[in-house]
């Protein structure tokens, strides 16, 4: 990566950071110390060098590992936001409480993450701006709720509420992947079985046809058709899937239209449509409950909202609701409108707003949505068992039926012939 400053959708300059391995010596020449910083520049290394009384000798880029390094898990976060929480509330300090913190980590990936922050923390920042280093595992949620509780002196209750969050964020997620993932893996397979029969089985057959010099039926000459077309441009066959799927998550990626084109259609796939759009719903409602108990303002809140919605059409109708906000307005006016949220959900975030109670009925909400994907997961994972089932038994028996018809129909001509 290189050392850049990038723009987010209203305007706000993100510095991207990096990690950089550094050696330095004491003033007087005596004894070389080595660690890492994660910083935006090697320069900026230097700086925090020398304010902690250092001399730099050499900063260099440290290499970045296969395979994207080692990562840091959401779970093995949350456990850390817990510990954190319960360390600031007994009146550990923040630096002791990390240090605390770095010295349990086992894992390669989290160890590294959190010695960051401390570095960051020596230096004398607070821990929202430490935090705020590492947009990849602490979004704009995460730092400007941290900063609310600094400044409130909630700090310890605001990283439990973070933490229970960032918990059920992780188990929703899970079921949402669960869901996508067991169809994709299936087909996957089934198309992978199927090209195996194509080039490498059928051909063997067809050859064994060919010594009979009959006629084949149709059924058996078309498959032998495919087969010889699939195995003389197999390079098609295996570079096409790859190619689409590239070129799909680019444009997703990169093309705001093509991407609003794929979250509304993804909406209207049946059952798996309406699992994505109550995990959304449950996303939204709890993510606003948890901004709310934490006193940040409702236009902020709508505003990290629309970019946790994790859909460009459910995005575009909470920036609308933003706006009639920030015009008077209510949250649920343009989300009525749009008709993209289910009506329960709206009405009921409406009593919210008529009460006063949008935390308490936005977080009930939300656990409504939450035990509705768990029940919708179940339900299709039953679903899609037999009708898979059913349809890999069509297309292999289809195939298998085809390869063995000529030998059915010679047994036949023999057993007419004798």
């Amino acid at each position: 990566m290189a050392t850049a400053v990038q723009k987010g959708k209203a305007g706000e300059k993100r510095i991207r950071t990096y990690d950089f391995i550094w050696e330095a010596k004491a003033p007087d020449g005596s004894g070389r110390q080595r660690g890492e910083m994660n910083a935006a520049s090697a320069n900026a290394v230097r700086s925090g060098l020398r304010r902690q009384g250092l001399v730099p000798v050499s900063v260099r880029r440290a290499p970045q590992p296969l395979f994207g390094g080692y990562g840091v898990k959401e779970a093995q976060m949350v456990v850390a936001i817990r510990q954190l929480s319960t360390m600031i509330n007994a009146g550990v300090p923040m630096v002791q409480s990390f240090e605390l913190l770095v010295s349990a980590a086992s894992q390669p990936g989290i160890h590294k993450l959190l010695q960051g922050i401390l570095q960051y923390l020596n230096d004398g920042e607070s821990l929202s701006q430490a935090v705020a280093h590492y947009p990849k595992y602490f979004d704009r949620l995460f730092v400007s709720l941290v900063a609310a509780g600094e400044q409130g002196g909630i700090l310890d209750t605001i990283l439990l509420r973070l933490a229970d969050y960032r918990e059920k964020s992780l188990a929703l997620t899970k079921k949402i992947k669960s869901a996508m993932f067991y169809p994709a893996a299936i087909l996957t397979v089934m198309v992978v079985v199927v090209i195996i029969l194509m080039i490498f089985v059928i051909p063997v057959f067809a050859q064994l046809f060919s010594s009979f010099g009959a006629t084949l039926p149709l059924l058996t000459q078309v498959v032998i058709n495919i087969s010889n077309w699939m195995k003389s441009h197999w390079y098609i066959v295996v570079v096409t899937p790859i190619v689409a799927v590239w070129a799909f998550i680019y444009g997703y990626r990169r093309n705001i239209r093509f991407k609003m084109v794929v979250d509304r259609y993804s909406l209207k796939i049946p059952v798996l449509g309406d699992i994505l759009l109550k995990g959304a719903v449950a996303r939204f409602n709890r993510t606003l409950a948890t901004m709310q108990a934490a006193g940040v303002p409702i236009l902020e809140a709508l505003e990290t909202l629309s970019r946790v919605s994790g859909n460009a059409i459910i995005e575009q109708s909470i920036l609308g609701a933003r706006d009639d906000v920030a015009q008077g307005g209510k949250i649920t006016t343009r989300l009525k409108e749009d008709g993209v949220f289910p009506l329960m959900a709206t009405q009921m975030l409406a009593i919210g707003e008529e009460t006063g109670a949008i935390e308490v009925m936005a977080s009930k909400v939300a656990d409504f949505y939450e035990n509705e994907v768990n029940e919708a997961v179940n339900r299709m994972s039953t679903l899609m068992e037999p009708i898979i089932m059913v349809v890999l038994g069509v297309i292999v028996g289809t195939l298998v039926v085809a390869m063995y018809l000529p030998i059915f129909k010679m047994g036949a001509v023999v057993t007419h012939g004798g």
